[in-house]
């Protein structure tokens, strides 16, 4: 298992062509020091400017809309376009609080639901695979479940040096450390190990290692079968794991009972299951799922694209 530890500050990321980068993250470093309020008002207000100025993002959360929620009228679909891209402007500095703040101030906007479900993997001896989703929120979720249980997270590795350096030391603040996504080996050997492992599955990868089952409304949606390849691994629970932003201000991280029957062999019922727990958590604050993503774009043999 190649694990990715927090990370050191090497000479060669203050290279002068990572200046700006350094920068950017300085800026948000000192934004996230605001009081919360204000941070809040301040992510609404720049989601508001990012739905002027990213046009092919808009565009692709629309259709997302259109198509997970065709029930809805026009009206009721442009009314959660908005409050989604003020998910987005707030999701900029929660990734800030999340890589930046003292745990007492995150503690101080933290509920928890289904703790217990965590204490009685623990008193067990068992691994969890902490199955989870795109929700805005999911810099917090980890950094939330890591105050409770340090884990281990799944991640893309970032291409630009500083900002995979600020990624996984941000990440692993009150976590252990990270394993690529594309390491199944390392993830397996993780549970095995009786480490709680975040995974989300809900983006479209495309065909390879997927079949089509339905998601909200898209009767064939290209569906990752990893979820159950990594529940099959021995004295290992599957929690559904995710984090609401409350409307009055603070989280909730929701832990939910372990996965009965799952995964059950079939593997298109198995992923079909998953898609229900990444639906049950969406449908609990549809604008905070992250709809700017494509996640309907691999379709059928044949079939013509959606977007």
């Amino acid at each position: 298992m190649s694990l990715v530890l927090s990370p050191r500050l090497t000479p060669s990321l203050l290279h002068p062509r990572y200046w700006f980068t350094w920068l950017g993250l300085g800026l948000l470093w000192l934004v996230v020091q605001l009081p919360y309020p204000w941070l809040m008002a301040l992510g609404r207000t720049l989601g508001h400017l990012a739905e002027r100025l990213l046009k092919r993002r808009v565009a692709i959360a629309r259709r997302n809309l259109q198509l997970a929620f065709p029930h809805l009228s026009a009206e009721e679909q442009a009314v959660l376009l908005r409050r989604n891209f003020e998910s987005v402007g707030c999701a900029i500095f929660e990734t800030g609080m999340a890589w930046f703040w003292p745990d007492s101030r995150v503690r101080a906007l933290m509920q928890v639901e289904g703790e217990e479900h965590v204490r009685a993997a623990v008193a067990a001896g068992e691994g969890m695979l902490l199955l989870s989703c795109h929700l805005l929120t999911l810099e917090l979720n980890a950094r939330m479940f890591g105050l409770l249980r340090p884990g281990i997270g799944v991640y893309r590795p970032n291409t630009q040096p500083v900002l995979e350096y600020a990624q996984v030391r941000g990440r692993t603040r009150s976590n252990k450390a990270l394993v690529d996504r594309k390491d199944i080996k390392g993830m397996i050997k993780a549970l095995r190990q009786g480490e709680a492992l975040w995974y989300a599955p809900d983006h479209d990868y495309g065909r390879h290692a997927s079949v089509f089952v339905p998601f909200f409304a898209v009767e064939q949606t290209a569906t990752v079968t990893g979820t159950a390849t990594l529940a099959r691994v021995k004295n290992a629970r599957v929690l559904p794991c995710y984090t609401l932003r409350l409307p009055k201000g603070g989280y909730q991280l929701v832990i939910g009972a372990p996965l009965e029957n799952y995964p059950c062999g079939d593997e298109l019922q198995d992923a079909r299951r998953s898609n229900e727990v990444v639906e049950e958590a969406v449908r609990r604050a549809p604008e905070q799922y992250m709809w700017l993503h494509r996640r309907f774009k691999t379709r059928p043999e044949g079939q013509p694209s959606l977007y």
